[in-house]
């Protein structure tokens, strides 16, 4: 697959380095010459500075043999116009663009991206994209990533193991044994920095981050069995009134029994967001300011949501509320860097908007019969739903007699609205849906396993 990527910040460097790993040949394009320079120096793909809606800079980086262009960068109005260039001189088949700006989006000019005018075949919104993300994470307390798979008649959970976890030191052949009546199937295991696709003698061991894949209805079950007995926040305090605060609370305002509080320092903002949300209280402060913590109420609070612009103020507004009494804390935060720390500080979750856009964007790149896909740890693998055609050559065949690509583990069939934990004497049936997660190198591999004869992308 020939793709171009407009934008190496971090989701073009992301998305461009999980492309270049498969094989795919990848071009960069970017104003700034430092971050075209590091694209050089890390990935092994064709990088160029230039500007990317130009029609010469996508010519010189053959648009015309492109079979996708994805644009995200920092301009809404570059993103849209490269992809009016790709399509209307090149020709290019897809063209993904990232827009920020809410009112592109507004219904009332849908028709603006439609093929006779400005063609996008993708759209991806940052903000609505990392607001429901925290909105999955809301409805089940406890974990700290939920991403709901086939008509969310299947939940894949991602739960740190504490030292309270009944399940812990024990190794996963038991799980059945104990409890035989739950469909769950743990599918990754994070420990220490190291990530695995575990097999059946593995134990989970106190500190772990782990992903496990389990039928919805019996979610609240297994999160017992991992030592989760929390209720669903009912009182919520959002930090930062931006595009994210305000389509959360927005969200949250059409649920019975859940309330929310917003804290936003511009006084504009501020004024906005309370004709947006009319049934949310919007205070204008500091989230540091004594006065504004105080008529918050935010001891009282279930959860903190702190989603600023700025990395530090969440961080930093999050462990205070914590500190008053707030028992859990939701921070958004962009740098890396802070990954490991934040969360050793006291940080319940941890949201990054870069990984919930390429697993957006990922889902319109994979090929076959390719239904969803969710980026985990940071480029270790992908949580995929493929359904399952009949010349796939998994038709047919018992899981015990199929050997699977290395890398590669099972966690549920969906057939028939019906969830199947995948044992050996399984078989995959046409019409199936199937959730695995594939460590990053064996993503062509599940492609061919789910791909269809003339029904590419």
């Amino acid at each position: 697959m020939n793709v171009i990527v407009c934008g190496a910040g971090q989701v073009g460097f992301s998305i461009a380095r999980y492309l270049s790993i498969e094989g795919s040949d990848v071009t960069v394009i970017d104003r700034a010459p430092e971050l075209i320079g590091r694209v050089n120096e890390a990935l092994d793909v064709q990088a160029m500075v230039g500007n990317a809606s130009e029609p010469a800079i996508l010519a010189a980086a053959n648009a015309d043999e492109a079979d996708m262009i994805i644009a995200v960068t920092y301009a809404d109005e570059v993103n849209m116009v490269a992809c009016q260039v790709a399509h209307s001189l090149f020709n290019v088949p897809t063209k993904i663009a990232r827009i920020r700006q809410q009112s592109f989006l507004d219904p009332v000019w849908a028709d603006l991206f439609s093929r006779d005018h400005m063609p996008i075949d993708v759209i991806i919104s940052p903000e609505v994209e990392v607001a429901k993300a925290i909105d999955r994470r809301l409805a089940v307390p406890g974990a700290f990533d939920m991403i709901p798979l086939a008509e969310d008649n299947v939940r894949v959970i991602g739960v740190r193991c504490s030292e309270k976890c009944p399940i812990v030191n024990t190794p996963l052949r038991q799980l059945t044994e104990l409890f035989p009546d739950l469909n769950v199937v743990v599918v990754g295991i994070s420990r220490d920095g190291d990530v695995r696709i575990p097999t059946s003698r593995d134990q989970m061991l106190p500190g772990d981050e782990v992903y496990f894949v389990s039928e919805t209805e019996h979610v609240n079950r297994v999160m017992e069995i991992f030592g989760y007995e929390e209720i669903e926040a009912s009182r919520l305090v959002i930090v930062g009134g931006g595009n994210v605060g305000s389509y959360l609370a927005k969200t949250i305002e059409e649920r019975v029994g859940v309330t929310a509080k917003i804290i936003e320092m511009d006084r504009e903002r501020a004024r906005k967001i309370a004709e947006i949300v009319p049934e949310t209280t919007v205070l204008q402060g500091d989230i540091f300011d004594q006065e504004i913590l105080a008529e918050s109420n935010i001891a009282s609070a279930d959860t903190i949501v702190a989603v600023t612009d700025d990395d530090e103020t969440n961080v930093l507004g999050s462990l205070l509320a914590k500190q008053i009494g707030v028992k859990q804390a939701i921070a958004l935060v962009k740098r890396d860097s802070y990954a490991s720390l934040v969360t050793k500080l006291g940080v319940d979750i941890l949201v990054n908007p870069r990984s919930i856009i390429v697993s957006q964007i990922l889902r319109h790149v994979r090929q076959g019969r390719i239904r969803s896909v969710y980026s985990l740890w940071e480029g270790f693998g992908e949580i995929i739903e493929a359904e399952v055609m009949e010349t796939s050559p998994l038709v047919g065949a018992m899981l015990g007699d199929k050997k699977l690509p290395r890398g590669v583990i099972i966690g549920a069939i969906v057939r028939d609205h019906r969830v199947l934990i995948p044992r050996a004497d399984t078989d995959i049936r046409t019409g199936d849906r199937v959730i695995l997660l594939a460590a990053t190198g064996t993503i062509r591999e599940v492609e061919k396993l789910f791909a269809v004869r003339l029904d590419f992308m």
